[in-house]
């Protein structure tokens, strides 16, 4: 019996790009050590936990952070980015997202979301987005961040789907790396050569029409 898929969305870069926010807030934190961000470094970040991150930068600085001044700059990181992406509203939503998932769920898909982010219920809610979404699954949800998979197969659980049955949306080798560990159907949203183990890959969002991924599929 053919089960409709249920669509799994990465949140920063898929449906909206905070991606400048996220670098000027680790520039800012990495001046306060006396290490230099550089945009290409910056670039290894992406689709990581603020944790993750935060120990590379420790490793790239060649630096030893005591658990008392890991977790101050976490936060400091955090906050700067609060205050940076604190106006954000609809019109931040990625060009061809919106019209896909109210179009998905005319026809009856179920919709979830699976960040690394801490901040994702927050951002939903600024964008005002955050009732389209069957699941939200986000950094205070799982143990493991991508490349792990269990943000993944929390979504699933959540949706009742078979792993199998989802197609995963995302920007970053990490999480394609993590869906595709538990065999779900991987779209890539960028450049073929950095995303080149997705099933398919799109530069843009717009380019998706949900019937010929549905064929496809």
């Amino acid at each position: 019996m053919y089960k409709l898929p249920t669509f799994i969305f990465d949140l920063d870069g898929v449906i909206t790009d905070t991606g400048n926010q996220h670098f000027e807030s680790w520039k800012k934190v990495c001046k306060s050590i006396n290490y230099n961000l550089t945009y290409k470094k910056n670039r290894e970040l992406k689709g990581v936990s603020r944790i993750k991150s935060l120990k590379k930068i420790e490793n790239w600085a060649d630096l030893k952070f005591t658990k008392q001044k890991f977790n101050e700059l976490l936060i400091q990181k955090n906050k700067i980015y609060l205050e940076k992406i604190s106006k954000i509203n609809n019109s931040d939503i990625i060009d061809g997202v919106y019209d896909f998932i109210t179009n998905a769920k005319k026809h009856n898909h179920l919709i979830a979301l699976y960040s690394s982010s801490k901040n994702a219920n927050f951002i939903l809610e600024k964008l005002k987005i955050k009732t389209l979404f069957d699941a939200i699954v986000d950094g205070n949800n799982v143990k493991k961040s991508k490349p792990d998979p269990e943000g993944f197969l929390i979504a699933a659980k959540l949706t009742n789907t078979n792993p199998l049955d989802c197609v995963v949306f995302e920007d970053s080798q990490a999480g394609i790396t993590a869906a595709n560990l538990v065999n779900m159907k991987t779209i890539g949203i960028g450049k073929l050569n950095e995303l080149k183990d997705a099933n398919r890959v799109y530069e843009k969002f717009n380019q998706i029409n949900l019937q010929e991924l549905i064929n496809a599929n």
